[in-house]
């Protein structure tokens, strides 16, 4: 069974309804250590962001799958949700974004592409870059 990330407060990592599964919102924590800090910057390259983004991505499957019965798999990931903490000026959601759907690709295959919405936003818990939320169904 896959470990779910450690939440930071009282909330759970992921819930189940039927085959549906909800994530909470998951920052870039590697073992509960934020491993990446500060408003995505305007004039910084993407790709500068993209560890952060596929950490988060990452931990978001992981509390998915960590709801699977044996013999389940993660089959597609249906909705995501990213939070950008962006300065002002930073107007590149969708290409930020498009990081975390090719996290999704590699990570869940047989997942089509997720419906999205990208969020600017001016703050996100202890000051993450980003914070990744998940709805995918088992199969």
């Amino acid at each position: 069974m896959t470990q779910a990330p450690r939440p930071q407060g009282q909330y759970v990592p992921a819930t189940r309804h039927g085959a549906l599964i909800f994530t909470a919102g998951m920052t870039p924590r590697r073992d509960g250590v934020l491993q990446a800090t500060g408003p995505v910057r305007a004039d910084a390259p993407l790709e500068s962001y993209r560890a952060a983004v596929e950490l988060a991505c990452e931990n978001a499957i992981h509390a998915a799958a960590s709801l699977l019965a044996e013999g389940e798999r993660l089959d597609t990931v249906l909705s995501m949700t990213i939070y950008v903490l962006a300065e002002a000026g930073f107007i590149d959601h969708a290409a930020f974004a498009d990081m975390a759907t090719a996290c999704v690709k590699r990570k869940v295959p047989t997942s089509g592409l997720p419906a999205r919405t990208t969020v600017g936003v001016f703050t996100l818990p202890s000051e993450a870059p980003v914070e990744i939320q998940l709805i995918a169904a088992a199969a």
